[in-house]
């Protein structure tokens, strides 16, 4: 599920029934778990995409410094010469490799995944205090009614 598609079930699922409040407070459980469902897949997306990460960071390293061999090269569908003729020094590779196309698009499906999950964080933060939503709602209620 994409951010936007949560957000938009988010926006349906965060409204409580005033008028019924006892199942408003009976579907808490079934959200907790639908948004709990979510974040445990994004998290394992996450640690999916870091393990990706770290091995195209080693390999990318690897074919900036030369020491890959060409049989990965042929493989990974990259050139010969990473730097096109240019003469680097040992401490630029680390601004090659931030500046790698490759590394940003990883970098930014990461930050996409973190963004989902705080995300779905909020959405359990907020299911895990609705029943004193629910609660306050009734004691208005009944404060209003002269009780």
């Amino acid at each position: 599920m994409t951010l936007d598609e949560i957000k938009n079930e988010w926006s349906k699922d965060c409204e409580i029934d005033d008028i019924e409040l006892d199942r408003s407070s009976l579907e808490v459980p079934k959200l907790h778990a639908k948004y709990t469902d979510m974040l445990t897949d994004k998290l394992l997306t996450l640690q999916s995409l870091n393990l990706k990460m770290s091995t195209l960071q080693k390999n990318k390293w690897l074919w900036y410094t030369g020491k890959i061999d060409q049989n990965t090269l042929e493989h990974l569908g990259w050139g010969d010469d990473p730097f096109d003729g240019l003469k680097i020094l040992k401490g630029d590779y680390k601004t090659f490799l931030d500046a790698d196309n490759d590394v940003q698009q990883m970098k930014s499906k990461i930050f996409y995944i973190e963004t989902t999950i705080d995300y779905l964080k909020g959405c359990i933060e907020n299911i895990k205090w609705r029943h004193q939503t629910i609660k306050n709602t009734i004691e208005w209620r009944k404060f209003m009614a002269g009780q």
